[in-house]
């Protein structure tokens, strides 16, 4: 690409990451939300905006409906005796391709989620099994940070 473009794309980036601080700053309850989820590695100010947005019911609900309510859920194909491949469907569709580029930045960057990245691929899973898998534990970390009300280094020091 252009470095030109590039530039430019970058500066919109900010633009929008700066306009979504300051709606947050703008409600109490969705800006102490976000802080929550901002403390999680992986978790971005275009991610939390999407989680708050999106599922306002996080927080309050078991890790189970989070993921089904995001679209991570594996739902089985089964018939009788026959056993079919489970596959991710439903759920809330653009949050869900939010969550996935989330979860590649937490496969990378979150202390906790990073092993467990790197267990999947040494297995040889496919790379769409393993990002889904890391999407659905970022939206429970996400529905536990959010339920409990504390930050996620707090967490991690217990």
């Amino acid at each position: 690409m252009d470095a030109n473009l590039l530039a430019i794309l970058d500066a919109q980036i900010g633009h929008l990451e700066q306009r979504i601080k300051s709606v947050f700053g703008q409600e109490d309850a969705s800006a102490a939300e976000a802080r929550l989820l901002l403390s999680t590695p992986g978790i971005g100010p275009v991610s939390a905006a999407m989680l708050i947005a999106e599922m306002p019911e996080l927080g309050r609900m078991t890790s189970g409906k989070a993921a089904a309510m995001t679209g991570l859920a594996p739902i089985p194909h089964d018939s009788g005796a026959m056993r079919g491949k489970r596959a991710i469907a439903g759920g809330r569709r653009a949050l869900r391709h939010v969550l996935f580029q989330a979860a590649l930045a937490a496969a990378c960057h979150n202390p906790v989620l990073k092993p467990v990245a790197q267990a999947l691929k040494i297995r040889g899973k496919p790379h769409k099994l393993f990002v889904v898998a890391i999407a659905r534990r970022l939206v429970t970390i996400a529905n536990v940070i959010l339920k409990s009300g504390v930050l996620w280094q707090t967490q991690l020091s217990r």
